[in-house]
């Protein structure tokens, strides 16, 4: 399969551009007049992060949800009993009217200000979309108080694989190339490890992959749009689709992946990633050979000798 020439920009940092941020704005806050009617995924992360919260015996006085969106996700936090107080922060300037009047323009890769330092920080499916995602874990470890919670559900290598395929089928067909159109989503593993370069401790990453059928690909594409979430790639093609190559990743969609009643299936994997700002009151593990038990002994069996 060819692919076109590597164009990719590089920063002034050294970090590859993947992301037209210009762009993601933009199509944030075109899609923010209609953005609860495909809000279904943000949704079901808002009520997962709050179980999960809910889960911690401790009480959170001075919350942050980054890159809030509409402020749907600290809406349904906000109704946690250890959850005293938390805010948005959003970009988007459409998307922030919605949160309310004290939400803060930060957003990933910005300081976060002035609100420090935060016990908590949670991110709903936006730290995938950001170049430098280790500098940005950073920044948000340094926005936050020692024994802070990190909580973050980002979308993993799994998500929208079909879509990924079609698109690179019908590109080499019709175009004879490739065009970068489903960004690149990291995988579970990666994403733990991050977390423990960012200095964060006891990183737990865990991953759910959920299945929506659609009527057709054009549906799914019209969610995403809705989502605003198309293509933002800063190495797209800044050229119309033409309807022959929309066409053909339609069907080509639906021959590799339609279902007996004739739907469609989208893959989004959600990766939810639970992490602590270092404090002296965590566990910290053993030194090897410092056990005073055998594990024989603990299991109940005999321990035979290699």
């Amino acid at each position: 399969m060819t692919s076109p020439p590597n164009t990719t920009t590089v920063t002034a940092a050294g970090v590859p551009q993947i992301f037209d941020r210009a762009t993601l704005l933009s199509r944030r806050a075109r899609a923010s007049a209609q953005f609860a009617q495909h809000a279904f995924l943000l949704d079901r992360v808002a009520d997962d992060l709050a179980e999960r919260l809910m889960m911690v015996k401790r009480q959170f006085d001075n919350g942050l949800s980054i890159e809030a969106y509409d402020g749907r996700v600290s809406r349904v936090l906000r109704g946690c009993p250890n959850v005293s107080s938390i805010a948005d922060a959003e970009p988007s300037t459409a998307m922030r009217a919605m949160c309310g009047d004290e939400a803060s323009p930060s957003g990933l890769g910005e300081p976060l200000a002035p609100l420090v330092p935060y016990d908590l920080v949670v991110s709903a499916l936006s730290l995938h979309m950001v170049d430098d995602l280790p500098g940005a874990l950073v920044l948000l470890r340094q926005a936050m108080a020692p024994d802070g919670l990190l909580l973050a559900a980002v979308l993993g290598g799994e998500t929208l694989h079909e879509l990924r395929q079609s698109w690179l089928v019908a590109e080499e067909e019709v175009t004879g190339g490739a065009s970068p159109r489903v960004a690149p989503f990291a995988d579970v593993r990666a994403l733990g490890g991050l977390l423990q370069r960012a200095g964060f401790a006891l990183p737990v990453a865990d991953s759910e992959r959920v299945t929506v059928t659609y009527a057709t690909p054009l549906h799914l594409m019209r969610e995403l749009k809705g989502m605003g979430a198309s293509n933002m790639l800063a190495d797209r093609r800044r050229v119309p689709v033409t309807r022959t190559l929309l066409m053909r990743a339609a069907e080509v969609y639906v021959e590799r992946y339609g279902l007996a009643d004739g739907r469609i299936p989208a893959t989004f994997e959600i990766v939810t990633l639970t992490a602590w700002v270092p404090h002296e009151s965590q566990p910290k593990p053993l030194q090897p050979g410092s056990a005073t038990a055998r594990l024989a002994d603990v299991l109940g069996v005999k321990e035979n000798k290699a």
